[in-house]
């Protein structure tokens, strides 16, 4: 959490040191816990800290904290975007984050296609950023790639909901394309709540310029 909170305050100025007041204030604790803890982060290395000042983060630190920074905005497209959780989204993100490793930040971040921003619209942190190519990966409609094109292969709707977009040619096997962030179906935009979109599931099956 202290890398996290650091990663931001630091990104919102980068050329300014994180002071301890400040960052006790965020974490709501006090400035000799806070201190306490920016020493024995900077034993790890994670961070240099300047008695009575602040702290700046050292080059592993801020790897850390963007890796963690980019969990947590993963988790919240996921909880948003696809499960469409209507909870508190900023704690449920805040737990899952510390039970995500390397190897599920790679098959989350590969299954939503690679977001560039949060939610919130804070840009997601690149470094050290894995990206393999996305092929047939099953993702839900709102999360496909720019570009890319893929095959319907299911519509969790009610029975209205589905008939509805059933009658508009809206069904298992329909190709959909995302152009510069807009669904084409048939050569006519498709226009579609994100609420529904994250319901309709496509298969990626190409990528187009």
């Amino acid at each position: 959490m202290y890398l996290k909170r650091i990663f931001e305050l630091h990104s919102a100025k980068p050329d300014q040191i994180v002071r301890t007041s400040q960052l006790a204030g965020i974490m709501k604790v006090s400035s000799a816990s806070t201190t306490e803890m920016l020493i024995r982060l900077s034993k790890r290395e994670l961070l240099t800290y300047l008695p009575y000042r602040g702290c700046r983060l050292t080059p592993e630190g801020f790897v850390n904290a963007a890796r963690i920074k980019r969990r947590e905005s993963l988790i919240e497209i996921l909880l948003i975007d696809v499960i469409g959780f209507t909870g508190d989204i900023n704690a449920a993100a805040c737990k899952i984050e510390h039970a995500i490793d390397q190897d599920l930040e790679l098959a989350l971040d590969n299954m939503l296609g690679y977001p560039e921003m949060s939610p919130s619209g804070v840009k997601i942190p690149i470094i050290e950023r894995n990206m393999e190519p996305i092929m047939n990966n099953l993702l839900p409609l709102n999360c496909l790639p720019l570009n890319s094109m893929g095959k319907i292969e299911l519509i969790v709707m009610n029975d209205s909901e589905k008939k509805t977009f059933e009658s508009m040619g809206i069904k298992h096997g329909a190709i959909i394309k995302n152009i510069e962030g807009n669904y084409r179906f048939n050569d006519d935009t498709l226009e579609i709540s994100n609420s529904l979109s994250h319901k309709i599931l496509v298969r990626v099956s190409s990528y187009f310029e």
